[in-house]
C-alpha cells in the first residue's frame, strides 16, 4: 500500500480547486469589512508601481507661477484628462478611416485528396491548390451616416480637449487656494509671534512695578495669563500652518512631508484696483469657460447622432472587389500531374435598404434630437451658473479691496493705541486694564491685515479660476 503525504494530497486539492479557490467573490457578512486573501499580493503590487514624479528642491524657493507649473506636470487630475483626449483624437481617426477603402489580403494552401468512384472501381486523386486573394471593399454613400459619425468623434474629441484644460483649471485653482492659505498661517504665525512679545513686554513692565510696589500681584496674574494666551494661540497658527503645507504639497503631488519654501507674504505685490468692470468678466467668462466650451461640444455630438440616425432611412450603395490568383495541380493514378494558373475575382455593388425595422430608426431619431434639446437646455444652466459665480467672486474682490482699506487704518490706530497706552502704564497714568485692552486689539489687527491681504490675492485668484483667465497665456505672468 502506497501512502500519500498530506502535504502532496493539500497541494492537489489547491490545484484542482484553483479556478474558485482564488476567484473573487462577495462579502461573507455585511455588518464587517472584507478581507481578500489576495489583498497582500496587491498591496505589493501597489508598491512596485514606478514613480515618475519629480522632487521638490527643499534649497529653493518657489514662486506661484513656478508651483503651478510643477502642479500641471504632476497632478494626475491632469494626466487622466490627458489620456481621455487622446483616447477621443484617435476615435476620430478610427471614424474617419471610413473615408478610404478596405483592403485585405488572404493566402489559402492546401491539399485535397480523395477517392473519385467511376463505374465499378475508385480512382485516387490528389489536389494541391495555392490561392492569394484581395479584397476590397468601399462605401459609396450612405446618405450622411459617415458623415455624422465623423463628426460625433470629432465633437467628442473637442469636448474632452476642453475637459483637459478644465482639468488644469481646477489644478491652477488647487495650487493657489492652497499657497494662499500656506501664506496666510505663515503672515499669522509672524503676527502671533509679535503678540506673544507685546505680552511679555507687557509682563515684564507688570513684574518691574510690582517690585516697585506700583502693580498689584493680580495685576502680574493677569499679564502671565495673556502672555500664556499668545503662547497658546501661537501653536495654533502653528499646528494650521503644517496643515497647509501638507494641502500645498498634495496638490503638487509629493508627499504631505515635502519642505515646500515659498516667498513670504511681505515680498508679494498686493494689487488694489481690477481693470475690467463685470459684465466684461462675465463676456470673457463665457468665452473662455472650458466646461461650456464642452458642453457646446457636446450639442454638436448630438446634432451628429441625429444626422447619423436619419441617413438610416434612406440606402447605402457599398463596392466590394475581390481579385483572387490560383494555382492548381491535379494527379490522378493512372494519369499525369496538371497544372493550371487561374486569375478570378469579383465586382459587385451592393445596394441595402432597411423597409421596415418596427420604428427602431424613428425612435433612434427622436432619441438624438431630445438628446440635442437637453444638451442645449445644459448649456444654458451652465452659462447662469458661470454668470452667478463671476458675479460672486467679482463682488468679494471688490469686499477685500475695501476691507484691505480698513484693515490698514485698524492696524496703524491699534499700534499707536497700544504704544501710547504702553508707555503711559509705565509712568503710571494708565491702569493695567488699558494696555491688556489695547495688547489683545492689535493682535487681532495684525491678524486682520494678514486676512485682509490674502483676501484680496485669494479673491483674485478665483475670480481668474471663475473667468478662465488662469488658463489663457497671458494669465501667467500676472500671477501674483
Amino acid at each position: 500500500m502506497t501512502t500519500i503525504p498530506i502535504g502532496t494530497v493539500g497541494l492537489i486539492l489547491l490545484l484542482s480547486n484553483a479556478n474558485w479557490s482564488f476567484a473573487q467573490a462577495a462579502p461573507d457578512s455585511r455588518d464587517r469589512p472584507w478581507a481578500s486573501p489576495a489583498g497582500p499580493q496587491f498591496a505589493r503590487d501597489a508598491q512596485r508601481l514606478p514613480d515618475s514624479r519629480l522632487k521638490i528642491d527643499p534649497s529653493k524657493v518657489y514662486t506661484l507661477a513656478e508651483l503651478i507649473d510643477f502642479a500641471e506636470a504632476q497632478n494626475p487630475l491632469t494626466r487622466v484628462a490627458w489620456e481621455n483626449a487622446s483616447a477621443r483624437a484617435a476615435a476620430l481617426g478610427i471614424a474617419r478611416s471610413e473615408l478610404y477603402p478596405t483592403l485585405a489580403a488572404v493566402a489559402f494552401a492546401g491539399v485535397t485528396r480523395d477517392a473519385i468512384p467511376f463505374q465499378t472501381d475508385f480512382f485516387l486523386q490528389t489536389l494541391p491548390a495555392l490561392e492569394a486573394t484581395l479584397e476590397l471593399q468601399y462605401t459609396v454613400f450612405d446618405f450622411g451616416g459617415r458623415a455624422g459619425r465623423i463628426a460625433a468623434a470629432g465633437a467628442r474629441a473637442l469636448a474632452a480637449n476642453f475637459g483637459f484644460n478644465d482639468a488644469h483649471r481646477k489644478v491652477i485653482n488647487q495650487v493657489e487656494q492652497a499657497y494662499y492659505r500656506l501664506l496666510n498661517s505663515m503672515g499669522q504665525e509672524q503676527a502671533a509671534r509679535a503678540s506673544l512679545a507685546n505680552a511679555q513686554t507687557v509682563q515684564e513692565a507688570v513684574e518691574e512695578r510690582l517690585k516697585h510696589g506700583l502693580a498689584t500681584l493680580p495685576d502680574v496674574l493677569e499679564a502671565r495669563s495673556a502672555t500664556a494666551q499668545a503662547q497658546y494661540d501661537l501653536q495654533v497658527v502653528l499646528g494650521a500652518e503644517e496643515i497647509a503645507r501638507g494641502d500645498l504639497a498634495t496638490s503638487l503631488n509629493v508627499p504631505p512631508s515635502t519642505i515646500i519654501r515659498v516667498q513670504p507674504l511681505g515680498e508679494l505685490k498686493i494689487p488694489d484696483s481690477i481693470s475690467d468692470d463685470v459684465e466684461q468678466a462675465i463676456n470673457r467668462a463665457f468665452e473662455q469657460r472650458p466646461d461650456l466650451l464642452a458642453g457646446v461640444a457636446e450639442i454638436r455630438v448630438s446634432d451628429a447622432t441625429a444626422k447619423e440616425a436619419r441617413s438610416a432611412f434612406f440606402p447605402n450603395l457599398s463596392l466590394r472587389i475581390t481579385p483572387s490568383a490560383q494555382s492548381l495541380f491535379l494527379r490522378q493514378v493512372g494519369f499525369p500531374w496538371v497544372h493550371r494558373n487561374l486569375l478570378l475575382g469579383e465586382f459587385s455593388f451592393n445596394l441595402n435598404w432597411n423597409v421596415f425595422d418596427g420604428g427602431a430608426r424613428r425612435n433612434r431619431l427622436t432619441e438624438a434630437v431630445a438628446e440635442t434639446r437637453e444638451a442645449e437646455a445644459r448649456v444654458g444652466v451652465t452659462r447662469d451658473q458661470i454668470a452667478d459665480e463671476v458675479w460672486t467672486a467679482y463682488a468679494n474682490f471688490n469686499t477685500a479691496l475695501r476691507q484691505r482699506t480698513a484693515a490698514v487704518a485698524f492696524l496703524d490706530a491699534a499700534t499707536k493705541s497700544y504704544e501710547a497706552s504702553l508707555e503711559s502704564y509705565k509712568y503710571g497714568l494708565r491702569n493695567f486694564l488699558d494696555v491688556t485692552a489695547t495688547q489683545k486689539t492689535l493682535a487681532r489687527a495684525r491678524s486682520t491685515d494678514v486676512f485682509a491681504r490674502i483676501q484680496i490675492l485669494s479673491a483674485l485668484a478665483d475670480l481668474a479660476f471663475r473667468v478662465a483667465d488662469s488658463i489663457q497665456p497671458r494669465a501667467r505672468s500676472k500671477q501674483p
